[in-house]
């Protein structure tokens, strides 16, 4: 889809053209990291170029070649119900803000190109979303309860690595953490468990480098290495989505497999009043 496909959707070419800039010297830095790492002949770090409060202009400059980027991610629902509208289908949208029960069933049924749910911290919510997906493969008549024949939602499940009670996410050390974890594999046939995300402290991620270790993201890989244990899986099954604009070169430094950035791609937001869709 261009902007001739929809008359509304103009891309001014200036714009593009920063856009296109930052994310091209995001993923060189990515690159950078992941050589230095031996992790470069390993699979490539996801890139979620997060994209909430910025116009769909935006994201269809970095959608369009010459870039073709794919994954997004967006913090709240309606928004990104909009979006998902108004964009082409075969963008992968990522959900990645705070996630409330209420909204699990739209969110899984409604958003077209729904590719991962990463704020994922109760089994209620994980019911909800399993639900909305069935909800959405039956109404695209594929076969919601048969994993060769429908494409499941990808999950993660959100780790408070900090502590801070301000932070959504389950403790890392928790019965209900692997309790969630088994009931997502064995009990929500329209979902995947893709692996853990932590959003960590601010202060810490202000800290980190390329060559500093961040607490939360030591904390994150532990977690993860003593879920796949309890789940009797190799660690690798599950990624770790950790590593935000201050700090993701820290992050793939200690093993992520998905970063999530956004204002160094996309510049400062407006506030949610101010921000406008189309």
């Amino acid at each position: 889809m261009s902007s001739e496909d929809n008359p509304n959707m103009k891309v001014n070419p200036q714009r593009a053209s920063q856009l296109i800039e930052q994310l091209s010297s995001v993923q060189q830095r990515i690159s950078s990291v992941a050589a230095k790492t031996s992790r470069s002949s390993a699979k490539p770090i996801r890139l979620v170029a997060v994209s909430k409060l910025k116009p769909a202009t935006d994201i269809l400059a970095l959608h369009s070649p010459p870039t073709s980027h794919l994954h997004f991610g967006e913090n709240y629902v309606q928004e990104l119900l909009e979006k998902s509208r108004l964009l082409p289908p075969d963008i992968r949208w990522h959900f990645i803000g705070g996630l409330q029960s209420n909204k699990c069933q739209v969110l899984a049924r409604e958003v077209r190109g729904l590719w991962a749910v990463e704020s994922v911290d109760s089994i209620k919510k994980a019911r909800l979303l399993d639900k909305g997906r069935g909800e959405q493969h039956a109404h695209n008549g594929v076969q919601a309860k048969d994993g060769s024949a429908a494409e499941p939602l990808r999950v993660f499940v959100q780790i408070n690595t900090s502590g801070e009670e301000s932070k959504s996410g389950v403790e890392p050390d928790s019965e209900e953490l692997v309790e969630l974890c088994k009931f997502i594999r064995e009990e929500c046939f329209n979902l995947r468990l893709q692996g853990l995300m932590t959003i960590g402290a601010i202060a810490r991620s202000q800290a980190t480098t390329a060559e500093t270790e961040n607490e939360d993201f030591i904390r994150l890989r532990q977690t993860r290495d003593k879920v796949a244990d309890e789940l009797g899986i190799e660690q690798e099954e599950l990624e770790l989505s950790m590593g935000m604009s201050e700090d993701f070169e820290g992050a793939i430094a200690m093993g992520s497999d998905e970063v999530r950035v956004g204002s160094t791609i996309f510049g400062q937001r407006p506030s949610k009043s101010e921000a406008k869709v189309a």
